[in-house]
């Protein structure tokens, strides 16, 4: 007789995480390593520079839940908003400069953060920096746009989260291109307008 061999399990914090974001948060999960949480489905993502993020959440105060991944930092927004983003930036005259601002919605993903106290010390691994609130609808605390789809007072707006977003991309990519513009620059030769 062939004894029976149980199929591969994932690990226990794999496991715990997407459990946790299924039971608690309510949100779709993809995966088991890494955990992917689905986007367009209860909620889009901005994704930033971590530098211009940390920038922005000091510019704007209250947001939804944010993320760091690596360095980038992912924040999200209201479900439909990778849409509007395009159009978004060109209204706010944004649109045609090269910035490090994308949108993330349907069917996109995005890895699972640790859960708020989670003891996953993995290298390079997700972490909330504001964390989504267990047991609470998180949807009616995400920025959206006023009067299209807004949930009411309780979300912060889309429109100045997204101007904060590229004037903080457009500042770290200047600031970015003149410290290798002074490093490529040879020291005995001046400046045309010095």
């Amino acid at each position: 007789m062939v004894p029976l061999v149980p199929p591969p399990r994932t690990a226990p914090e794999s496991d715990d995480r997407a459990q946790w974001y299924v039971r608690v948060l309510g949100w779709a999960t993809a995966g088991d390593s890494p955990v992917r949480l689905l986007t367009g489905l209860r909620f889009d993502v901005l994704e930033l520079p971590a530098a211009a993020g940390h920038a922005v959440l000091r510019r704007v105060g209250r947001t939804g839940p944010v993320a760091l991944a690596g360095q980038r930092m992912r924040l999200l927004v209201a479900a439909g908003s990778a849409d509007e983003l395009p159009g978004l930036l060109d209204w706010l005259e944004w649109g045609g400069i090269a910035l490090d601002l994308n949108a993330i919605g349907v069917g996109g993903h995005i890895a699972a953060p640790v859960p708020p106290g989670g003891t996953e010390r993995t290298p390079g691994a997700a972490l909330w920096l504001r964390p989504p609130e267990p047991h609470q609808e998180v949807e009616r605390l995400l920025p959206a746009l006023a009067g299209l789809g807004s949930r009411g007072g309780g979300a912060p707006d889309l429109v100045r989260l997204v101007d904060a977003a590229a004037t903080e991309c457009h500042r770290a990519r200047l600031t970015h291109a003149r410290t290798h513009l002074s490093a490529d620059r040879p020291t005995d030769q001046p400046l045309a307008f010095s």
